[in-house]
């Protein structure tokens, strides 16, 4: 299948070490490794961690056509502290990826990929740029599912615009906490994850609905019908772009319209577990991890 993923690149700057992150960039390596055309849609700075980010991205198989560089502005950068490889993340703004361009050109060539999924999510769509090029690309992907990963952070949890960008969705992924607060924020059910699924669905329009639960696994709804499948017990190394590395295999699974969600949700999670076990938010991995 073809994945379009908008939004960040940037470095995840850790005490030691730095190491290319962003959900939209590592949903799309994640989606690669495993087989998938990826286009990806950010911008980095005219500077050496920007050239630099360039070059790691076509190391991981990656096009860099629809990557933007822009003059003046610092390629994005997140100060992350890990807890018991739980991270807390800085946000440094302003960021070049907040400043994507797409030429009509580049924008008819996204079109006639065909897209199976256009894949987003909450940190870059604060930005006015980001969101008017997402709009965009839904205008001219109209057959193509819309994958809206949460992913609040603090500082960037604007509910307004998280209940717009659920109205854009047709696959929503996000884990209990964002549950909870999108549950109080919208008057959804909170205490039962099936009855929030299926109203979250029924409000917006949802073909499926994903709620991880961290070491207890995750819960997929799809058209009434749900599973909840537990997590893969590993020692975590570093969690970031766990959840990011699930996405990738998540809309995989969910594009067969017959596969059984146990099934989806079970590779899913052995991705983000491996992921969780190792630093870096896309070490490589092998291959029969998600073979059936």
């Amino acid at each position: 299948m073809s994945v379009i993923c908008i939004g960040e690149v940037l470095w995840d700057l850790f005490a030691n070490d730095r190491h290319v992150g962003g959900t939209s960039l590592n949903v799309a390596a994640h989606a690669r490794r495993a087989g998938d055309d990826v286009y990806l849609v950010s911008a980095v700075g005219d500077d050496p961690l920007g050239r630099e980010m360039l070059t790691r991205i076509a190391e991981l198989g990656l096009n860099t056509r629809c990557i933007t560089t822009v003059p003046g502005v610092p390629t994005g950068t997140v100060d992350v502290t890990l807890t018991d490889g739980q991270p807390d993340y800085v946000i440094n703004r302003p960021a070049a990826y907040d400043q994507p361009s797409l030429s009509a050109t580049q924008l008819q060539a996204l079109a006639d990929s065909r897209p199976s999924y256009i894949y987003f999510s909450t940190l870059a769509q604060s930005s006015a740029r980001v969101r008017e090029t997402t709009r965009r690309l839904l205008q001219v992907c109209p057959a193509a599912m819309r994958c809206y990963d949460v992913n609040l952070r603090k500082d960037n949890d604007d509910m307004d615009l998280v209940a717009e960008l659920l109205a854009d969705a047709t696959v929503v992924k996000l884990n209990d906490g964002e549950l909870r607060d999108i549950a109080q924020a919208l008057d959804l059910p909170a205490t039962d994850v099936a009855a929030f699924c299926a109203a979250l669905a029924g409000r917006y329009g949802l073909h499926s609905v994903c709620v991880t639960l961290g070491a207890d696994g995750c819960a997929l709804w799809r058209d009434g019908e749900i599973a909840t499948v537990p997590g893969r017990p590993v020692v975590v190394a570093d969690a970031v772009g766990a959840g990011d590395a699930f996405c990738a295999i998540l809309m995989r699974g969910l594009v067969a319209a017959d596969r059984p969600l146990v099934q989806i949700a079970d590779r899913a999670n052995r991705l983000g577990a491996y992921v969780a076990s190792h630093r870096g938010a896309v070490p490589a991995w092998p291959l029969d991890l998600i073979a059936e």
